[in-house]
């Protein structure tokens, strides 16, 4: 195991080298100035598309599986998991808490990139042997590139399908065993065979009860933890301040050793800001595309906007309550990682009730999270070996659930940020070439917008 996980270690230190952070920020950057800003300056616009979206429109029903508002929910339950919790933790007690300035800069410009994949993705999605929807960079690979580049979008296929056991399945259960049996007591075989049970009844109604579940958990589950958090920065105000400038100071210098913190370059700063928004926002990665190819929804671009909130909602919102929370306690400097060190941050400021809200949190999080990321590595699986492949696929993710819960976090860890980067090289070069698609189709749409109000007029 040393050695698998050193090699392991190898790969991850290459595939998440300068080339791949400047890769990730700079197609978001791109995607972003090409954009003019637009998923900046319209993000009450996509706010307004998700109300709208909770029940398709009369005559779209059958462009899609899921509500737009459904497809968002889908993705968020797939996002907002362990990364929000143990992921932000992981970034500051690796990299200070300059890591943090790094994963809103991944976030602003993932938006851009998440918008763009969405619009990809119902653009060129195609309707499968059952009748469904499907999408996603295999799919605008294949058929945006050409037949030359199906290549690519069979490289991330693989990837996805395979990855999908690790960020979205073990890492999941893995955590969500530890900081159970870590908080009462519960033994973690036990834990991962009630997950196996509640995941198993959730998959076998497929994306339509995929979508509902989501729909009903991950809203609720979002305010809950956010108001926990809210609470907790109320309690812990006067520090903030003296937070927010150690975020910004330490995003461009290096954070000294402290307390249990051994300390950090920027770079190394920069590198777990980035790996960890990323492995939290999914922005590039290429999975959120998955679900909003099943939305209900005849226009790219409506979707594109409503996609690009998840993540805001993700990073901005969630993890930076995590990271404040953190970092406002000063447990940051105890020499505890993961989701250990924000379950202390929260008992810090709530003693005896605070840790127990995040086991909570994390638990329905990371369920979310599998039943989302199942349907990611079925349209993989799908895309690589037929509709066929599908309930092979299922049996394997259920039965990865409860052996994901007794194996060591570190590895699972590794393991998962290795493959991330694995799937977002296709996805991110898919995106730099198809970016003239989606600066045409968004131009085409709000020219459509600006001009509607004064048909009208003319009407009238």
């Amino acid at each position: 195991m040393e050695t698998l996980s050193a090699i392991i270690g190898e790969i991850n230190g290459i595939v998440w080298g300068p080339m791949m952070l400047v890769l990730i920020l700079g197609v978001g950057l791109f995607l972003m100035l090409g954009l003019r800003l637009m998923p900046i300056l319209k993000l009450g616009k996509g706010f307004q598309l998700l109300f709208e979206g909770r029940k398709s429109k009369q005559g779209e029903e059958n462009e899609g599986e899921i509500s737009p508002f459904q497809a968002l929910m889908t993705a968020l339950s797939a996002t907002v998991g362990t990364g929000n919790i143990a992921g932000v933790a992981t970034a500051v007690f690796l990299g200070g808490p300059g890591a943090l300035f790094w994963m809103w800069c991944t976030a602003l410009v993932g938006m851009a990139t998440k918008f763009s994949e969405a619009v990809l993705a119902v653009k060129y999605r195609e309707v499968d042997e059952h009748g469904n929807h499907v999408g996603g960079p295999m799919y605008y690979i294949k058929n945006g590139l050409g037949s030359k580049w199906t290549w690519l979008g069979t490289a991330f296929a693989i990837f996805g399908a395979v990855a999908a056991f690790g960020i979205g399945n073990t890492v999941q259960s893995n955590s969500v065993a530890d900081v159970l049996q870590a908080n009462f007591g519960l033994n973690v075989w036990v834990t991962g065979g009630i997950l196996t049970v509640l995941v198993g009844a959730v998959l076998i109604g497929g994306i339509k009860r995929i979508g509902n579940v989501a729909g009903a958990l991950v809203p609720l589950m979002a305010i809950a933890y956010l108001s926990a958090g809210i609470v907790v920065l109320a309690i812990n105000a006067d520090a903030i301040p003296a937070a927010l400038d150690l975020v910004f100071t330490h995003a461009f210098t290096p954070t000294a050793a402290e307390g249990g913190f051994a300390g950090a370059a920027v770079w190394a700063a920069i590198r777990f800001g980035v790996a960890r928004g990323v492995f939290s926002n999914e922005a590039g990665l290429g999975s959120a595309p998955i679900a909003h190819a099943a939305a209900q929804t005849k226009d790219p671009v409506r979707q594109g906007l409503v996609a690009m909130l998840g993540t805001f909602i993700d990073t901005i919102i969630i993890c930076s309550i995590t990271g404040l929370v953190i970092i406002t306690s000063g447990e940051w400097t105890s020499g505890v990682s993961g989701a250990a060190l924000t379950s202390a941050a929260f008992a810090e400021a709530l003693p005896g009730v605070g840790n127990y809200l995040v086991a909570i949190a994390l638990a329905i999080f990371a369920f979310t999270t599998i039943i989302g990321w199942s349907f990611y590595g079925e349209r993989c699986v799908e895309f690589l070996f037929g509709v066929k492949a599908i309930i092979p696929y299922r049996v394997l993710w259920i039965a990865a659930v409860p052996v994901g819960a007794g194996v060591s976090l570190d590895f699972i860890w590794l393991v998962a940020d290795t493959l991330n980067a694995m799937m977002a090289l296709p996805n991110l070069i898919a995106l730099a070439l198809l970016s003239p698609v989606v600066f045409k189709l968004t131009r085409e749409y709000f020219n459509r917008q600006e001009s509607a109000p004064e048909q009208v007029t003319q009407e009238k």
